[in-house]
């Protein structure tokens, strides 16, 4: 089975390098910066230690290097769903599996709609930052999730390190993987590496408030959230607000994380991108509406990552919590 990778950003090189180095048939699709950074082949290292070299890899970049593939893998940005779909759709092979690993919840049926054929909604539950020179890093722990079904390569994604764990229900996993995605803001605005971030308390207070919003809202809608850490997501948030000492004791796996890693959207802000807002924190707020409710929190944390894409502004723990507290 060849693996067609659409969107070779930092995600889309690590599973599809992974996947290579595992023996898999890939071939990623992007852009031609990407495309001349991949020309010597890549490095993949992870937050334990771990590195794993990959030859190059057949590099397209069009949609047409999908021809021909077995399974695709999407991994562009969720406000690129719809283009991708119109992109892929001449040239998908008529039995071809279709995988969003996206952020967000609708981007599995966006692309459906589009490709006029099902799509299987998965989710990437770690971070992977692009370090230049065909290096890519595992920053966070994590799994790989998909919507169950027959005929996909489980076995050489078990080899690769990155085995799927498969659902009848993937909504409450994207659910609460939505929920943990909240952090991608806060992460954004304070400037610092995740792990610094989460060590402060103001800091985790602030995300503290942004996911029990998201929690209210999913209990009236009977939304249930999957179990994604050792702890229950409903916990989560009381863990958060715990003192440093007592976080520490009871939370740490949070911390176990690269010291270097950063939020997407952070890396977005950066880098001038568009921060992928609307999948994230407006998923929010879309559910609030539906529930006649409000999402205060979640809607100031959009606006001030928007105003920080025009003036980047880097917020203290506490300045911040006094912000979105006061919204």
């Amino acid at each position: 089975m060849r693996i067609a990778v659409f969107g070779a950003g930092a995600v889309g090189c690590y599973i599809g390098g992974r996947l290579a180095a595992a023996g898999g048939d890939v071939v990623l699709i992007g852009r031609a910066r990407i495309g001349a950074e991949l020309a010597q082949g890549l490095v993949l290292s992870d937050y334990r230690g771990g590195s794993v070299r990959c030859d190059p890899l057949p590099f397209a970049q069009g949609a047409e290097g999908a021809a021909g593939a077995g399974l695709v893998l999407v991994c562009v940005k969720s406000p690129g769903s719809e283009a991708a779909a119109r992109a892929l759709r001449p040239h998908l092979a008529t039995g071809a599996q279709v995988i969003s690993f996206q952020n967000g919840i609708r981007n599995a049926g966006v692309l459906a709609d589009g490709l006029e054929r099902p799509v299987l909604a998965g989710m990437v539950g770690f971070n992977v930052a692009a370090q230049g020179e065909g290096r890519f890093h595992q920053g966070t722990q994590g799994d790989l999730h998909v919507e169950a079904t027959p005929g996909l390569p489980l076995d050489l994604f078990a080899r690769a390190g990155l085995p799927l764990k498969t659902h009848a229900d993937i909504g409450p996993v994207l659910w609460a993987k939505l929920m943990l995605n909240l952090n991608n803001a806060i992460n954004a605005l304070s400037g610092i590496p995740l792990r610094d971030q989460l060590a402060q308390r103001d800091f985790r207070r602030c995300l503290a408030l942004a996911q029990s919003e998201l929690l209210a809202l999913c209990a009236q809608a009977g939304q249930p959230l999957a179990k994604l850490s050792p702890l229950p997501a409903a916990w989560i948030p009381s863990v958060l607000r715990l003192p440093d000492p007592m976080f520490r004791a009871i939370a740490g796996s949070m911390l176990r994380i690269d010291p270097l890693a950063r939020s997407s959207m952070a890396d977005d802000l950066a880098l001038g991108r568009a921060p992928e807002l609307d999948a994230i924190n407006g998923e929010v707020g879309r559910l609030a509406t539906q529930m006649c409710r409000e999402a205060p929190v979640n809607a100031c944390l959009t606006a001030l990552v928007r105003d920080a894409a025009v003036t980047p502004r880097r917020w203290e723990a506490t300045e911040l919590l006094r912000a979105i507290t006061a919204a």
